[in-house]
């Protein structure tokens, strides 16, 4: 510990997954104490439900704490240590587009893989950049930890148009997976796994998981329960979660059988079977459907009771949850210079010694004061490299189609994905997509 206390700022104030991260600060004031929090977000009668009841809860257990929420960006970003990353471009509403649109086409709808991923993430190119630019204009040595999707395609835009820009580009879901490893394996949590790990966003495998205490290879053990339940754990550690993960969870049995030498991230799927996603989706009622019904509605619902009864007590958020843990052990491991490994989205640059330099990887890094050192992993196996160079195209496509407002290169990243049959479907997707995203996307010509 050094002594210093920090200053952190939530970009996505109003984002139904900010009070549970708020509540893990707060418990881990020992490890990363805190002098002052600010939540930023453009939508203020949103980010006011969530900011309300928060307010009362940094009162409560936090009144050290100085906590303020703000749609001024100058305000929001002056004087911070850490911006957390957690905006959703065109909120809900666009993400049900994402989903719904390719689905009217045969096409798997989701919100970070195909069409939609796709869609998604240039709407977060322009959002991203200008959080970076006031960062640096405001606090010029804050360190961004972004979440925000679609995160393959914001890392390649970060590295091509602004390279030098203090961000570490993060996501959670492999973490959910390996704390089912360790669930699993009869472990505590997912912090009792060390790994081995490659490929890109929501598109990668496991090459070796082992016993962080013992050393003991995990592998056989895993495999052999995967390969019949997939990363489904079931009982008491399952017992919240909905029917749409469940049934994530259970296909990862499929998943495994495409390489039984590694083990598959559990977004694998979208891209093995892109089919069975589409006949088993109802183009009516997506996830964003889901979510509205049950975790938005929770959380402005225990919003709207702690401001109404004035305290947060006996909050449904006292439970704590992977998503925020993370994020808090990642700055504890940079404002400690703590070298603690993680995984990371970043340039390649050998880390994958067999894919281009420029690829946009994900890869466990060291992380520490000066940012991220990726790990050297190995050779991708051919099946792996050849499904990785074919995404990460479209994902280079969709920053071309950026950079160069280019109807042209949009379409051949459509067209080039793997979910999607044929470049006559690609088209009518994304002209249906242009309209609705006009207010988002550069024009393309």
């Amino acid at each position: 510990m050094n002594g210093k206390k920090y200053s952190v700022v939530i970009a996505g104030g109003g984002s139904t997954f900010t009070p549970g991260f708020v509540l893990d600060l707060i418990k881990s004031q020992d490890k990363f104490p805190m002098r002052q929090l600010k939540f930023y977000d453009n939508d203020a009668e949103r980010q006011k439900k969530i900011g309300e009841a928060v307010k009362i809860i940094m009162k409560e257990r936090a009144p050290q704490i100085k906590f303020s929420y703000t749609t001024d960006p100058k305000e929001a970003f002056t004087d911070v240590d850490f911006v957390m990353g957690s905006i959703r471009v065109g909120k809900y509403h666009m993400r049900s587009l994402d989903e719904k649109i390719p689905l009217k086409y045969g096409v798997n709808g989701q919100e970070t893989t195909g069409p939609g991923g796709m869609a998604y993430g240039l709407r977060s190119i322009p959002a991203i950049l200008q959080i970076i630019d006031w960062m640096q204009e405001y606090s010029p040595n804050a360190w961004m930890i972004n979440y925000s999707n679609t995160i393959a395609i914001v890392a390649e835009a970060c590295r091509r148009l602004r390279p030098n820009a203090k961000i570490i580009n993060i996501c959670d879901m492999p973490i959910d997976d390996m704390d089912r490893m360790a669930a699993i394996c009869g472990l505590d949590s997912w912090h009792d796994i060390d790994f081995n790990y490659y490929g890109l966003n929501h598109f990668g495998w496991w090459k070796e998981v082992r016993n962080k205490k013992t050393g003991e290879d995990l592998m056989p053990k895993l495999k052999e329960y995967v390969k019949d339940h997939g990363y489904w754990v079931g009982g008491d550690y399952d017992k919240d979660t909905e029917a749409s993960w469940e049934a994530t969870f259970k296909k990862v049995a499929d998943d495994y059988k495409m390489d039984p030498e590694t083990l598959p991230n559990n977004y694998m799927q979208y891209y093995y079977f892109p089919q069975y996603e589409v006949a088993n989706a109802d183009p009516k009622h997506t996830r964003t459907d889901e979510i509205r019904e049950h975790r938005q509605k929770i959380v402005f619902g225990e919003c709207e009771r702690i401001v109404k009864a004035g305290t947060a007590k006996n909050n449904i958020w006292d439970i704590s949850g992977l998503h925020s843990e993370y994020i808090v052990d990642i700055i504890h491991a940079i404002a400690y210079n703590t070298h603690e490994k993680f995984l990371a989205n970043c340039e390649n640059n050998g880390a994958i010694s067999n894919m281009d330099p420029d690829s946009i990887v994900e890869v466990p890094a060291l992380f520490g004061a000066d940012g991220i050192q990726p790990m050297a992993t190995g050779k991708a196996g051919r099946f792996q490299r050849g499904l990785m160079m074919e995404q990460q195209t479209c994902e280079k496509l969709v920053v071309d189609a950026y950079v160069e407002h280019s109807y042209q290169k949009m379409l051949q990243a459509f067209a080039l994905n793997k979910t999607v049959p044929d470049a006559s479907v690609a088209k009518k997707i994304l002209d249906d997509m242009i309209p609705v995203n006009a207010p988002y996307w550069p024009e393309l010509k």
